[in-house]
């Protein structure tokens, strides 16, 4: 919970000296009437008629091509729940806003209120076209995992349900960086996941393609270990369900190398951390309190590698350092979707980028004097200016290998370079 001052603050932040955080500005001249009749009528129908003919003009003509959809029902709000559509606004706005701050891509909320997966489809679809690609936000599990799916076998542009992809390219990029501290293989790892909602089955997915074993991971639930052997597992659940003898969250931890909790606050202790294998990495997502606090589970192993969601301790797993480039690569080569060898080649820049030299222009921003690679920086600093050209042209290389891309690498290179794209 905010602290009384905390919470006015927020309020005061949200209402002052304007309603709300986002804004639209033209960016054409409009001062005389000439410039009038060229954004309206009747100029506008020149555009107009050109994108009827050829729609891929739309790109050229409007500012479809850096445009997002910042899309929710309010179902499955940050540590809040179902809030409805409305109460989720300040949340979209606030995620439009950091896709313009971070990438420069201008988005728009859209506030569904509609909770049945056919109708909720239905309403983005009938959208869609004012978008270049549709950011996916805040929908409860299981329905988020129908809906995505069912929009990108049905929309010709980029969907991602952050919550998920987001979500778990960050925690990708703290695995990879994790077990090169560690001194551990990917292959060998052995994982247990607290929590089986839309960010951690996405998680295991993306730990899959990496080169996870699928034996090796252990799902636990509100129920306990997600097994073979139970009855009451939906279908998304079952295909991770485990065959070892185990039921508990304690028992499935020893001699674990990864704890990934998407769970909620307090749920592990010292004594399990002990219990699992030489140099743990423990990432305690939980929001807004993680699995375990920072000091207990410092105080538990020396050897810990430990990182949550909270910006006041070190490896903060923030998605606001992938959803902003992700969609920036995503534009900048007007791919058709966004796709697993988008979202490694992401997770591999952000884990390269946090072995690099830190520029003194982060470590001011942060108020630190040095700051290197390392148990206490696995991930890069979310105000690190590098991640746009570093992650965005890694997904954009990405997409045009990967053969989603309209625009060639010779045109990218040329006509949309990240910074041209600012």
């Amino acid at each position: 919970m905010l602290s009384e001052k905390l919470n006015q603050e927020a309020l005061d932040y949200h209402s002052h000296p304007h309603a709300g955080k986002i804004e639209i500005q033209p960016t054409k001249p409009y001062h005389t009437q000439h410039e009038l009749s060229l954004a309206y009528s009747p100029g506008v129908a020149a555009p107009t008629r050109a994108i009827a003919d050829d729609p891929e003009t739309a790109y050229c003509y409007t500012n479809k091509g850096n445009l997002v959809g910042v899309i929710t029902n309010g179902t499955a709000v940050l540590g809040l729940g179902n809030v409805g559509a409305l109460a989720s606004k300040p949340v979209m706005e606030g995620k439009s806003m950091l896709f313009k701050t971070f990438s420069g891509i201008d988005a728009f909320d859209i506030e569904i209120n509609e909770t049945d997966p056919e109708a909720f489809i239905r309403a983005v679809k009938a959208i869609a076209p004012t978008f270049g690609a549709i950011n996916l936000e805040d929908i409860k599990a299981p329905e988020c995992f129908e809906i995505e799916q069912r929009l990108r076998d049905e929309l010709p542009i980029p969907i991602m349900h952050d919550d998920q992809h987001g979500t778990a390219v960050i925690v990708a990029a703290a695995l990879l960086n994790g077990i090169e501290i560690a001194q551990k293989k990917i292959d060998t790892l052995k994982v247990v996941v607290n929590g089986a909602g839309a960010a951690a089955i996405a998680c295991v997915k993306l730990f899959l393609k990496l080169g996870l074993r699928s034996e090796n991971i252990t799902l636990c639930d509100s129920r306990g270990v997600v097994s073979t052997t139970r009855t009451d597992l939906n279908p998304m659940k079952r295909q991770f369900a485990t065959s070892r003898q185990v039921s508990t969250l304690s028992e499935a931890l020893i001699d674990a190398d990864l704890f990934l909790g998407v769970s909620k606050a307090n749920i592990l202790t010292p004594e399990m951390i002990r219990t699992m294998a030489d140099n743990p990495i423990v990432l305690a997502l939980a929001n807004p309190d993680p699995e375990i606090s920072y000091d207990k589970a410092m105080s538990a192993r020396p050897d810990i590698i430990f990182a949550t969601g909270r910006s006041d301790y070190p490896n903060q797993v923030n998605n606001v350092l992938g959803f902003p480039y992700i969609f920036r690569g995503a534009l900048d080569v007007r791919a058709t979707q966004i796709n697993n060898e988008m979202l490694l080649a992401a997770a591999h820049a952000l884990a390269t980028l946090a072995r690099a030299p830190i520029p003194a222009q982060v470590l001011h921003a942060y108020g630190i004097e040095e700051l290197e690679f390392g148990r206490e920086y696995l991930i890069p600093k979310p105000l690190d200016p590098r991640l746009l050209h570093t992650v965005a042209p890694a997904v954009a290389q990405a997409a045009i290998d990967s053969g989603v891309a309209k625009i060639s690498k010779e045109q990218y290179q040329a006509m949309h370079t990240t910074s041209a794209s600012l």
